[in-house]
C-alpha cells in the first residue's frame, strides 16, 4: 500500500495572522519578539508589511517612525545581502504600544483583504533570482531609512511606506506585479522629492535676491 506524503497546510492569510495578533494582545503592549513567535516561519517578511501598515496612512501613529522604522531596516539590510533575517534580543523585546494593532487594523483592514484577494505568484523572472530579490532588498533598506529621518515634509514617510509594503507582499507572495508596483511607488517618490527640492532652491534663491534688493 503506498503511504501518501503528508499533505502541508497552507500558510494563514495576512488578515488572520493580524487577527491572531490582535487577539493575543488584547489591549496589552507586545513585544516585538512575541509578534515574531506568533508570525512563525514567515515572520520576518510579515512583520515588515505589520510595521510599515500605520505609515500607508497620511497621518501616522506619532512617535513610531524611528523604532519600527529601524527595525524594517536590521531586516532588510540582512534580506539584502541574502542572510536569514534576525534581529538583536534588545529590539525583539521592543515593545508595540497598547492598541496597536487595534488602531492598525481600523484603517488597514480593507486594504488587507483586497490584497489577499489579488496577490498570487506571477512574473517569475522578478522574484525566482536570488540576486534580483537581494536587489528589491536593497530598495526596502534605502525606503526605511527614510522613514528613519523625522522630516517635517507631508508624505515623507507614505511615499516610502508604500514602496516597502508592495515590495515585501511581492516577496511574501512571490508576486512580480506587486515587485514592479513598488518600484512605481519609489519612482512617485523620487520624483516627489526632486519637486520639493527645486521648489525650495528656487525660494531660497527668491529671497536671496529679495534680501540684496533691500540691501
Amino acid at each position: 500500500m503506498r503511504i501518501l506524503p503528508p499533505i502541508k497546510p497552507l500558510p494563514r492569510k495576512l488578515s488572520e495572522e493580524l487577527a491572531a495578533l490582535r487577539a493575543r494582545a488584547g489591549k496589552r503592549a507586545v513585544t516585538l519578539r512575541e509578534v515574531i513567535y506568533t508570525l512563525r516561519g514567515r515572520a520576518y517578511l510579515l512583520l515588515i508589511i505589520l510595521l510599515v501598515l500605520p505609515f500607508i496612512q497620511p497621518v501616522p501613529l506619532p512617535g513610531l517612525s524611528t523604532p519600527l522604522g529601524l527595525t524594517i531596516v536590521l531586516i532588510a539590510l540582512r534580506l539584502s545581502l541574502g542572510q536569514r533575517p534576525w534581529l538583536p534580543m534588545k529590539i525583539q523585546r521592543g515593545r508595540l504600544p497598547a492598541g496597536f494593532f487595534g488602531r492598525v487594523m481600523t484603517f488597514t483592514e480593507r486594504l488587507i483583504r483586497f490584497l489577499e484577494s489579488v496577490l498570487r505568484p506571477r512574473w517569475a523572472w522578478l522574484t525566482g533570482i536570488a540576486r534580483l530579490n537581494q536587489l528589491h532588498a536593497v530598495v526596502m533598506l534605502g525606503s526605511a531609512l527614510i522613514l528613519l529621518l523625522p522630516l517635517p515634509i507631508p508624505f515623507s514617510n507614505v511615499l516610502p511606506a508604500w514602496a516597502i509594503f508592495l515590495l515585501a507582499c511581492g516577496l511574501l507572495e512571490r508576486d512580480g506585479l506587486f515587485i514592479a508596483l513598488g518600484y512605481v511607488a519609489i519612482a512617485i517618490g523620487a520624483a516627489y522629492f526632486i519637486l520639493l527640492g527645486g521648489i525650495a532652491q528656487d525660494a531660497v534663491e527668491r529671497a536671496w535676491e529679495w534680501v540684496q534688493a533691500k540691501w
